[in-house]
């Protein structure tokens, strides 16, 4: 879920605009969104681009030229029932420098209005969420926008060479060249070049330019590309995939040393006992030959020739982190991941050939990456199919798709929202038979409880939970916005008390059902008006990009249905927290997961807590509950003597702060002892969370 919005501000994020004097300042962005009829409609000579992933077309974007230097876009797309329609007008003054853009329309995320002038020297911009100023001379970096749009910056950083380009409010960019692949298309042969544009986004950000060195596409989990190149998105993922791996590959090997592997004493620590759910003050723990060798009092183990010596003291050794919901990204991500002591998660969503390959690459010690635990997503043959999915159109090509996980080496099946609900029991009976965990979205027209009853192991996201209470008229719909607004609107209003909700809970705890709440989904979505850091999000504000800080982290939350407030929501969001506390409370196992970028894990584990988990409760559903889950536990998940070294040292007190595991200094993964800080250097963090 967050991870489509990320895509959409990726595509987003390379808007433009230069300094020079215009005659009128930013208008203000309206205060409701322009609808569809009032936005610009393109010509039918505009140049085409399509909104694809490897599930077909989303949606399509425009660019056509208007009088007076300006250029026009226009962006149209449907992903699963959320509408984006917006336009936006760039204009141009002599020597091809940007004077203004203003953005109109709708989005995932609610109002696109975005402007930017310049005038008397200094440009202005304001959105829905902010407003600034600056000495003109930079491009700005708009906050939204069409993705189209960006290309003249793509293609201002391409003729910039070494020196770069300074952006708009803060940044500064500069673009390196990868190699060439030439593709086929309507007019034939063409050659493409592959680029990456560094201080966007903490990571380079890759892009496809012509043999002119001219702005050709952007190829992601959601693409954009020029209409009749879509037989070249594999091609170019491919080619793409292969650069990323080559250079984060050597940042592997200086962490993945041989040297890094020594004997590693860490004494003086708190020590969290994840079995036991306790932490244990001034404890010594030794790890050697990638396991857990010794635990013992504080000063009472000795070090083995050439150990390395940390000592803890104010300082927290957990086990290393789980979360439970993470979809594999690109290479950079996954390094992200490990700075941020997540060494083992659950992929609910992998591609086979990503999968198979970020495995194997792993396991040669090519990629710095957690353990994974990756699901495919299966899901029927539909406009509103989930990208990425394995689409069926029976039974029995479901019950096929599911071999086809068990032979892929996979670890789970995860249903999506468009299932036919009487595909679930014989699918979810011959995964069972195969050995693999059955998790996912709940179907339209099917309540959480049936799916449950159909073999269900796992319900993955609050808000399936929350839809047992729902109207019939919202589970009907699940598959569309519905799955939000239905318990945005109505979960107010539900009573946890009455015998609905409790039996439900109920039941769930008697067939020892797992939940994966995500529900730092939720806080952002429904109670955030925008302005604001995100609390997820608060403590990586000026360390990671300034594109995300506007676009994402302080980004208002799920647009208001009409008739309700964002207090009305908040209402509904304080239910889904309860609801998350009556669910452990009755002995649900809850696995912590963010559906994010991992970042946002901690704040989960601070709902957990909100909602009457302790700390040590809270931790465990990041550590040994997930280790549980995925049968793991007797190797991982916890540190006790024997296991395998997976450990995260912190700095402070997590017994008292939970907030603490965000201070990461050490990380110990496979036994592979690795110095926080450069972790998170290497992943392009400017510098430690708050």
């Amino acid at each position: 879920m967050m991870r489509l919005v990320l895509i959409a501000a990726l595509l987003a994020s390379a808007a433009l605009a230069s300094a020079r004097a215009h005659d009128a300042p930013a208008p203000a962005p309206q205060s409701k969104p322009v609808p569809k009829d009032q936005l610009l409609k393109p010509p039918a000579d505009a140049a085409h681009y399509v909104v694809v992933s490897e599930a077909g077309q989303h949606g399509s974007q425009w660019r056509w030229q208007l009088e007076g230097g300006r250029t026009a876009y226009r962006w149209s797309q449907e992903l699963r029932g959320w509408i984006t329609e917006m336009d936006q007008v760039t204009t141009f003054g002599p020597g091809g420098t940007i004077e203004a853009l203003t953005v109109r329309g709708v989005t995932m995320s609610g109002d696109a209005a975005e402007a930017y002038r310049v005038e008397n020297g200094r440009a202005t911009w304001k959105t829905a969420n902010d407003a600034g100023e600056a000495p003109a001379g930079g491009w700005y970096i708009p906050a939204g926008g069409v993705g189209i749009a960006g290309a003249p910056l793509i293609e201002a950083l391409a003729a910039a060479g070494d020196k770069g380009l300074d952006f708009l409010p803060s940044g500064k960019g500069r673009m390196t060249f990868g190699g060439t692949e030439t593709i086929e298309g309507p007019s034939g042969p063409k050659t493409v070049q592959l680029a990456f544009i560094s201080g966007i986004m903490p990571s380079p950000v890759p892009v496809w330019l012509d043999e002119n060195k001219r702005y050709f596409g952007e190829v992601s989990y959601i693409s954009l590309l020029p209409a009749g190149y879509e037989g070249a998105l594999r091609q170019l993922r491919d080619a793409q995939d292969a650069a990323t791996a080559e250079a984060v590959a050597g940042i592997a090997r200086r962490f993945l040393d041989p040297a890094a592997k020594a004997p590693v004493l860490f004494d003086n620590v708190q020590l969290f006992d994840a079995d036991k759910g306790a932490f244990l003050a001034n404890r010594a723990v030794l790890a050697r030959d990638g396991k857990i060798a010794a635990i013992g009092a504080a000063g009472s183990l000795k070090a083995p020739a050439g150990a390395r010596i940390i000592d803890g003291r104010g300082k927290t050794l957990v086990p290393g982190i789980w979360d439970s919901h993470l979809h594999i990204g690109d290479d950079w991500s996954v390094l992200s991941n490990i700075a941020n002591g997540i060494t083992s998660f659950r992929s609910p969503g992998t591609t086979f050939d990503r999968a198979v390959d970020v495995v194997k690459r792993r396991a040669a010690g090519k990629l710095l990456m957690g353990e994974p635990f990756i699901s495919a997503i299966v899901d029927k043959k539909d406009p509103l199919a989930a990208q990425g999915a394995e689409v069926v159109s029976s039974a029995e090509e479901t019950v096929a798709a599911v071999r086809r996980i068990k032979d892929a080496g996979l670890w789970g099946v995860k249903f999506y929202t468009s299932m036919n609900p009487a595909w679930i029991a014989p699918a979810a009976a011959e995964a069972h038979r195969l050995g693999l965990h059955v998790h996912g979205h709940v179907p339209a027209t099917m309540k959480p409880s049936e799916a449950v009853a159909a073999g269900y192991d796992e319900l993955t996201h609050l808000n399936f939970v929350v839809m047992e209470a729902m109207p019939r008229a919202v589970i009907d719909k699940a598959n569309t916005r519905q799955r939000m607004e239905g318990p945005a609107r109505y979960f107010k209003d539900v009573d946890l008390d009455g015998p609905l909700m409790s039996g439900f809970i109920a039941d769930l705890a008697r067939r020892k059902t797992q939940v994966d709440p995500t529900i730092v989904i939720f806080e952002g979505m429904l109670t955030q008006d925008g302005g604001k850091p995100h609390p997820a999000y608060a403590p990586y504000m000026g360390i990671v990009s300034p594109v995300l800080e506007r676009s994402q982290f302080t980004a208002g939350g799920y647009p208001l249905v009409e008739g309700l407030t964002r207090d009305d929501y908040r209402r509904s969001y304080a239910k889904m927290v309860e609801l998350v506390g009556r669910l452990h409370k009755a002995g649900v196992p809850i696995v912590a997961g963010t559906d994010g970028w991992g970042i946002e894990l901690v704040r989960e584990l601070e709902i957990y807590q909100q909602a009457g988990f302790t700390p040590a409760e809270a931790l465990q559903s990041a550590t040994i509950v997930p280790a549980r889950v995925v049968g793991a536990d007797t190797r991982t998940g916890s540190i006790a003597v024997g296991r395998e070294a997976d450990m995260v040292l912190v700095d402070g007190d997590v017994s008292t702060e939970l907030g603490a595991l965000r201070r990461v200094t050490t990380v110990v993964s496979d036994g592979y002892v690795m110095d926080a800080a450069e972790l998170r250097e290497a992943a392009g963090y400017s510098g430690a969370p708050k």
